[in-house]
């Protein structure tokens, strides 16, 4: 693979980036930098991680990577429960984010997966 912007795993997280780039401008004043912030942080961190770890020589470090995205990936979602929490969105945005949320997390998992199996058959 070329980049990682042909990853389907990386094209859902820049999908949920830009979800929750909608979402926080949407966000209360005085939560501008307190909850937008680190939800907008998590996001972007999600597809950051992948994109550094495709750019690693080694899977074992591109691993590594994928599980700092799956990482970023749930904080993402604790924000967003967070926000629920205090009446800031719905439950119906929330469920929206979780459709996004459970396709991201089986695509990291595969990806991973396919990784896994890279590193071992390249040992042997």
């Amino acid at each position: 693979m070329a980049s990682f912007t042909e990853l389907e795993v990386w094209k859902q997280s820049r999908k949920i980036r830009g979800m929750i780039s909608d979402l926080v401008k949407k966000f209360p004043i005085d939560e501008k930098y307190r909850l937008a912030d680190q939800i907008i942080r998590s996001s972007r961190s999600i597809g950051n991680n992948l994109a550094e770890g495709h750019g690693r020589f080694h899977y074992q470090d591109n691993i590594r990577f994928c599980i700092m995205a799956r990482g970023s990936l749930s904080e993402t979602l604790d924000h967003l429960l967070i926000a629920i929490d205090e009446k800031i969105i719905t439950e119906d945005v929330l469920k929206s984010f979780q459709i996004e949320y459970d396709s991201c997390l089986r695509l990291l998992n595969g990806y991973i997966q396919y990784l896994k199996k890279k590193k071992v058959d390249e040992l042997t």
